[in-house]
């Protein structure tokens, strides 16, 4: 087997300069300094040049790629590793000499499109695609092996560009999930970004400066250099599947979570560095603005609708605006489009009417040309989310996949395409601008010639800006890392404990009668009975085992609930899959077998209905909590909140109510018996129940779908609201409400 990159990589230290890194690429020396030769003529072109700007390096560089190198960095898809194949099971690997690479030719279907693929060398060589989305879950020293193989082809082309990878957030505990949470337990695992938001508000924003820290520097560590990382999105309507990926309700929390954020991952103010991550923010303008939560994967959600007058710029931009005052590289816009006719006047941000062109965000020119770039300032690049040119081309339906590319790009703004290697489709978009083929077909209505071809100019900025980044990440000089030193820094027991203490300070206590916290003395001679509960049953009784095994040694176990004197019971509801819709809308109850509506084409409830359940065997909450108070016991609960639950088959039998958000166990049990006092908040606003989210027979929702939580209770009806003016907010037996900041202390 040849040797793999990591074991032949040479360096060359610059003195005040960056360390050249390379495995086959010839240095220049000049000045007494080393240069890569980017382009192997062994003459020093400015794009040698580590001493000049990042922009003008990139510049320059376009001039000397070919047309076809150019078209395939317009595109980046998923992409496999020879040795974690779990997402693609039937998948038979061909490894390269190194036995890293997949060599193997693959036919890919996903949600977003099928595509007939050659192997990893193959995809570099000749398809010289250079954008490379990462969803497995390696082990560091393979992570960095693997990164380092894939530069070390690139080398070995005419031009030298390194293979950018880029993955959702690695660094948040959570079930994995395709699209969100691709690899969680390898890199310090966090609490989930809302736990995140609920350790902030009530903490110190300074625990995001340490998470943000943990991420540039085990990111850095393996060579990984670009996330799709993080949502700036507004929570406004509940039943948004992404919602346990956001920061919240709360735009300005979102904010100030931005400012920090950002700078920190990515290496400076001015935006990134050579020790730095390149974030790509979303999802511009704001995915939260769901109508009745219908995820836009899908055709009923395909529409961003803004029922309210001003919400737009109120709730859903501020966030972006942070993002582009921060300098943040990437920013990717949503799959929707906005809804004209269902929406309130909304405004751009010199109070203009905002133009509602009818097309998905990526290929909306007054969101991202007028709104984001000329009246924000973005001076960064367009990541389209996965899937535009295919399945989810919302808004031009009625254009073949050239013109939506040309679209994209040359009309919208767009830079990088997600989705699939569609360098074919790009080359026919670029041919189309000097061909005859708009004399031989015809146009589609409403659309010019120059607004569907794809330009020279339009390419060579799209490459510019994508490039741009890759030469201030320090990716041309020296991509390469060293496996084992990765493996040391992830394995840092300092990121581990802070990660650990946000874990016990995301905890947020609802309810509490004075029994919690759950001392020694008040369990001296009692017995406690400890159960979970799962949407899936096989899940919870594992969850269980594992509960109880955590448990030994605080307490006296029983497994007979009717002889206990506590009861602590964990729940971990869930409703729908990411990539599965429902037959109707988002279910939030905490429920076994409940009948809801379906809901037709258009998104409107039916007569018909089905079964849903977020919660399997709810109804024994009632029935356990009904033998304990019988013992004159107390009953103990936590719901993991990745939704905004309904509480209100569960609340009122609980003597304490806890919740955490993706949440170690471990950091749960630690606030139950008194080992961490709660801090936590609530980052977001727990309906009342289904009459708060209740929709028409015109699929209307009763509260805004664009307004949040927090804010929603002055569009209600009057005959919704309670003695204090509240009605969208649950209100629990004590009569605390579970809205945004909520949280009690012992």
């Amino acid at each position: 087997m040849a040797k793999k990159a990591s074991e032949n990589v040479k360096y060359y230290k610059n003195s005040n300069g960056p360390v050249i890194g390379t495995v086959s690429r010839k240095v220049i020396e000049k000045d007494g300094l080393y240069f890569k030769d980017l382009d192997g003529s062994g003459d020093f072109k400015p794009y040698d040049d580590w001493r000049l700007p990042a922009e003008e390096r990139a510049r320059a560089y376009v001039k000397a790629l070919t047309t076809d190198e150019k078209i395939a960095q317009l595109f980046i898809s998923d992409w496999r590793m020879g040795k974690y194949l779990s997402q693609f099971p039937d998948h038979q690997p061909q490894l390269d000499e190194s036995g890293t690479l997949d060599d193997a030719e693959f036919i890919g279907k996903t949600i977003f499109g099928e595509q007939h693929l050659p192997g990893t060398t193959e995809l570099i060589k000749k398809w010289f695609a250079r954008h490379l989305i990462l969803r497995a879950n390696p082990v560091p020293e393979d992570l960095a092996d693997w990164l380092n193989q894939l530069h070390a082809v690139a080398e070995e082309c005419e031009h030298f560009v390194p293979v950018q990878v880029v993955s959702n957030s690695r660094n948040e505990n959570g079930e994995l999930v395709f699209g969100m949470n691709d690899a969680a337990g390898i890199f310090a695992a966090w609490p989930g970004t809302l736990g995140i938001a609920a350790a902030v508000k009530g903490d110190s924003i300074d625990l995001v400066d340490d998470f943000a820290d943990c991420v540039r520097r085990e990111w850095d560590a393996v060579g990984l250099k670009k996330g799709y990382m993080y949502m700036a999105d507004v929570v406004s309507d509940p039943r948004w599947q992404r919602t346990y990926g956001t920061f919240g309700e709360d735009p300005q929390l979102i904010c100030e979570i931005f400012r920090h954020i950002i700078p920190r991952i990515q290496g400076s103010e001015d935006g990134v560095t050579a020790d730095g991550v390149a974030m790509t923010v979303k999802h511009f303008p704001g995915g939260g603005a769901r109508e009745n939560g219908f995820d836009p994967h899908y055709q009923m959600g395909q529409w961003n609708v803004y029922q309210t007058e001003g919400s737009l710029e109120k709730y859903h931009i501020p966030g972006f605006q942070v993002a582009v005052d921060c300098n943040a590289s990437s920013i990717m816009p949503y799959y929707a489009k906005p809804a004209a006719a269902k929406s309130a006047p909304q405004t751009d941000k010199n109070g203009a009417p905002m133009e509602m062109q009818p097309y998905g965000f990526a290929y909306n020119k007054p969101f991202i040309d007028g709104l984001l770039r000329n009246q924000m300032g973005f001076k960064g690049y367009i990541n389209s989310d996965t899937g535009i040119v295919h399945n989810m081309s919302w808004g031009v339906e009625m254009l073949d996949k050239p013109e939506r590319i040309g679209f994209a790009v040359n009309n919208a703004g767009v830079d990088l395409i997600s989705g699939l290697f569609d360098n074919q489709f790009g080359r026919e978009a670029y041919d189309r601008a000097s061909n005859d083929y708009y004399e031989n077909h015809p146009l589609p209505e409403g659309f010019s010639k120059e607004e569907l071809v794809l330009t020279d100019e339009a390419l060579d900025r799209a490459v510019t800006r994508t490039l741009t980044e890759m030469f201030k990440l320090g990716l041309f000089e020296n991509p390469y890392r060293d496996p084992k030193k990765a493996a040391e820094v992830i394995a840092d027991p300092s990121d581990w404990d802070k990660a650990m203490d946000v874990h016990r300070k995301s905890v947020v206590l609802l309810k509490n009668d004075g029994v919690l916290p759950l001392t020694a003395d008040k369990l001296e001679g009692k017995k406690v009975y400890a159960e979970c509960f799962n949407k899936n049953s096989e899940a919870a009784r594992a969850a269980a085992e594992s509960l109880r095994q955590q448990l030994q040694g605080t307490a006296e176990l029983t497994d007979d609930y009717r002889e206990a004197d506590y009861a602590v019971l964990l729940l971990n509801p869930s409703s729908g899959e990411y990539f599965n819709a429902t037959p109707g809308y988002l279910e939030l109850n905490l429920c076994d077998g409940k009948d809801v509506p379906n809901v037709d084409n258009e998104g409107r409830p039916t007569e018909e209905t089905h079964k849903e359940t977020t919660l399997a065997g709810a109804g024994r909450i009632a029935e356990i909590a009904k033998a304990i108070h019988k013992n004159g016991g107390k009953v103990i609960a936590n719901v993991n909140v990745t939704l905004a639950w309904e509480v209100g088959n569960v609340e009122p039998f609980c003597d304490a109510f806890l919740c955490g958000f993706d949440t170690y166990v471990s950091a749960v049990l630690d606030v139950i018996f008194g080992r961490f006092s709660p801090t936590g908040k609530l980052p977001l606003t727990l309906p009342r129940g289904d009459e708060v989210l209740a929709v028409d027979k015109n699929g209307v929702c009763i509260s805004p779908n664009d307004v949040p939580g927090y804010d929603k209770d002055q569009y209600m009806p009057d005959s919704l609201k309670d003695e204090n003016g509240k009605a969208y907010a649950y209100r629990d037996t004590d009569g605390n409400y579970y809205e945004m900041n909520f949280g009690l202390r012992y």
